[in-house]
């Protein structure tokens, strides 16, 4: 369930990322503003721990050579000969040790000939740096350098941490050897006062990331909120409500911007207005000229079927004129119905009869129907079908009458080659296929094949008697039902019709059971 969610909340959060300025400005601002804060403040803490360490050296370097000369002039006081070795060191060294022990530093002396050391009380004399101590071998001035101080296992008389240590040569007299005093200073108080101007750092860095965080929201707030009104008002715009408008205050940019959209809203809706009248007007127009053609076309009608029933008694030449008129009375009617199928497409008043249909069963049927034209083409249509049925709720007679003109469009391309007609269907779409080996389309004519009366080549004859309007209307029976009808075509190599439908109305496609481009069509050379 964990691992479920977590890509989920990723996808939301990428979502929001994605459609929302405002988090992209904030977020941005705030990693500059981190970035430039980290700069700074890093730069603060090296100058800070410089200076710190820097004043600290001056001072400890200073006490040390002090504590050096004191020893000297005590040495110095009292003759060499006057005691042992032994007793001249600790009269060197217990002195130190003793101020140190006050003064917060502590002691080591070592010598090179001497093989024991004298230290402060719990220090472990490790603390001193070998590389310290290999300066020391041979005589040298007083010299420093970092390091960690450490107490004796189990000991507290010295707090362990960060220090300095400073070392200084002594001549003792007794015998006339160099000794090396080792300062170890600590830096406890310079870290503690680090610490707390990191910690200072850290508070101030996050709480003006805050507040960079909230005024940037607050500003990016102002230029946004006029954008997503206007975004919102776009939409209902699109969705059909032309009234809507942006609310102007102000005189600023985005007051302009608002007067400027409003402009062109109402200039839309003006422009939409007028086409819709323009558009109500040529369908009442077609409808009205269709339904006002027809009684005059029965009785057409009537005399053309009485001079088609005596054209026997006729001349030749009046035989054929008689037969002609009754060619084109046939091919006026049917114009007239599709003149008043499209008006009523385009005045929305189309409805489905929604069944279950069988497109095997359909591709069979539209076969008998043109078997007659097929032969008078010199070809055929073939059916390739699986051995089961391919169901769709579907209005059997607009998908008989889609299958129809995509079959008869084929045989007026085909060129007597043969028509085949694929069906499949899979669990969630079934589809017909007409693929002839005609004339093709060229590129750019799949998309205007569907338009009302285009024809790819103006001087070619309609041998089936179509109208021009029958690929329009199959368009607009697909769309009703909620599929698609789509064309692929090549010069030479043919074309082919695809006719997908949901397997329930209004069902999303998201594919369809066959390929739109055939699996026979050759790629260009």
């Amino acid at each position: 369930m964990v691992h479920r969610r977590t890509p989920r909340a990723l996808r939301r959060g990428l979502t929001f990322w994605r459609r929302s300025i405002q988090a992209r400005v904030v977020v941005s601002t705030v990693l500059l503003s981190f970035t430039i804060v980290s700069v700074v403040g890093w730069i603060l803490l090296q100058q800070t721990r410089d200076g710190l360490l820097d004043h600290r050296v001056e001072a400890v370097v200073a006490e040390a050579n002090n504590e050096t000369a004191e020893a000297e002039r005590r040495l110095a006081a009292a003759p060499g000969t006057e005691f042992q070795p032994a007793e001249q060191r600790s009269q060197l060294v217990e002195p130190i040790i003793e101020r140190g022990a006050t003064r917060g530093f502590s002691v080591v002396l070592a010598g090179p000939g001497w093989g024991g050391e004298i230290f402060s009380q719990g220090l472990d004399t490790n603390s001193v740096p070998a590389s310290l101590r290999e300066h020391f071998e041979s005589a040298s001035g007083t010299a420093w350098t970092y390091t960690r101080i450490r107490p004796l296992r189990g000991r507290d008389e010295v707090v362990e941490g960060p220090g300095i240590v400073v070392g200084s040569q002594v001549m003792l007299p007794a015998d006339g050897e160099a000794y090396t005093l080792y300062y170890l200073f600590s830096l406890g108080e310079e870290q503690e006062t680090l610490d707390l101007v990191t910690r200072a750092l850290l508070t101030t860095g996050v709480l003006l990331l805050v507040l960079v965080a909230g005024v940037t929201w607050l500003v990016s707030r102002q230029v946004v909120t006029p954008i997503r009104m206007a975004r919102r008002v776009a939409e209902r715009l699109a969705a059909g409500q032309l009234q809507e408008r942006l609310r102007v205050s102000g005189e600023d940019d985005l007051a302009r911007l608002a007067v400027s959209f409003n402009q062109m809203a109402s200039n839309l809706q003006r422009q939409i207005r007028q086409l819709e009248e323009l558009s109500r007007v040529q369908r009442r127009f077609v409808s009205d000229v269709s339904h006002e053609l027809r009684t005059p076309l029965t009785t057409v009608r009537m005399a053309g079927d009485v001079l088609h029933d005596a054209r026997s008694d006729f001349d030749p030449g009046t035989s054929r004129a008689a037969e002609l008129l009754q060619t084109e009375l046939d091919r006026f009617e049917t114009l007239l119905a599709d003149l008043l199928e499209i008006s009523r497409f385009d005045a929305g008043a189309a409805v489905l009869d929604v069944d279950d249909v069988n497109l095997v069963d359909v591709a069979h049927r539209v076969v008998e129907m043109t078997r007659a034209l097929a032969e008078q083409r010199d070809t055929r249509v073939v059916v390739k079908a699986p051995g089961h049925p391919c169901l769709a709720e579907a209005d059997v007679r607009r998908v008989e009458r889609v299958v129809r003109n995509l079959v008869t469009n084929a045989i007026d391309h085909a060129e007597t080659s043969d028509i085949v007609i694929h069906v499949a269907g899979d669990a969630h779409a079934a589809a017909i296929a007409v693929r002839d080996h005609g004339v093709g389309l060229a590129v750019g004519e799949s998309a205007m094949v569907f338009n009302r009366f285009w024809r790819a080549d103006p001087a070619r004859a309609r041998t089936s008697g179509g109208t021009g309007l029958g690929l329009s209307i199959s368009l607009e029976d697909t769309h009703l039902h909620g599929g698609w009808l789509q064309a692929w075509g090549r010069p030479g190599a043919g074309a082919q019709f695809r006719l997908t439908l949901p397997r329930t109305v209004g069902a999303p496609l998201r594919q369809s059971p066959l390929p739109l481009v055939p699996a026979d069509a050759e790629e260009p050379g």
